[in-house]
């Protein structure tokens, strides 16, 4: 039975930290099964989930604070269980795209969150249109909704929140 590990650190972004935080976890014995990497204004994140027997585990958990404080790094370790696939979900993609305001990801959240849809993944991003220079914001996300709930009602409210809000909104399943 695999024993699994979530790690999360920050820290000011410069070159060396992923070969450096990746050779601990190799030398400890570790698989990385899933990742999240990004610069956020000027620090580096990085999310990893590790799997390994006991024994690789408790060398990661004693080994990666010494290395990520070598490289400048908040670190937090927390154990976990694999996670169990539900078979009653139907897994879609929503995009946005609205003029730059706060509280779009917050509204966005709680429209899902009100009608008891679960976000799996979420990324947004900040740009300046090519033509205008207008500060545009993006957010993609994976959204998981119980079988039992009407999608083609699920995806109308959606349509009708985005024109509301004055945002472009797009929901789609996920294929493959």
């Amino acid at each position: 039975m695999s024993n699994h590990l979530v790690i999360t650190a920050v820290g000011n972004d410069r070159p060396g930290i992923v070969n450096e935080l990746t050779k601990q976890i190799l030398e400890s014995g570790c698989n990385i099964q899933d990742s999240r990497m990004t610069i956020l204004g000027g620090e580096f994140a990085i999310i990893l989930l590790l799997a390994g027997n006991w024994n690789a585990i408790a060398k990661a958990e004693d080994s990666l604070p010494r290395v990520a404080e070598q490289l400048g790094l908040g670190l937090t370790c927390k154990r976990t269980e694999s996670r169990i696939k539900q078979t009653n979900l139907l897994s879609y993609h929503v995009d946005v795209l609205a003029i730059d305001q706060p509280g779009i990801v917050h509204q966005v959240a709680e429209f899902f969150s009100s009608r008891g849809v679960n976000i799996e993944s979420l990324n947004s991003d900040t740009y300046n249109a090519a033509h205008t220079g207008t500060p545009m914001f993006a957010l993609t996300m994976t959204i998981n909704i119980p079988a039992n709930h009407s999608i083609a009602q699920l995806r109308e409210q959606f349509l009708d929140f985005c024109d509301t809000v004055n945002i472009d909104g797009m929901m789609e399943p996920v294929r493959g």
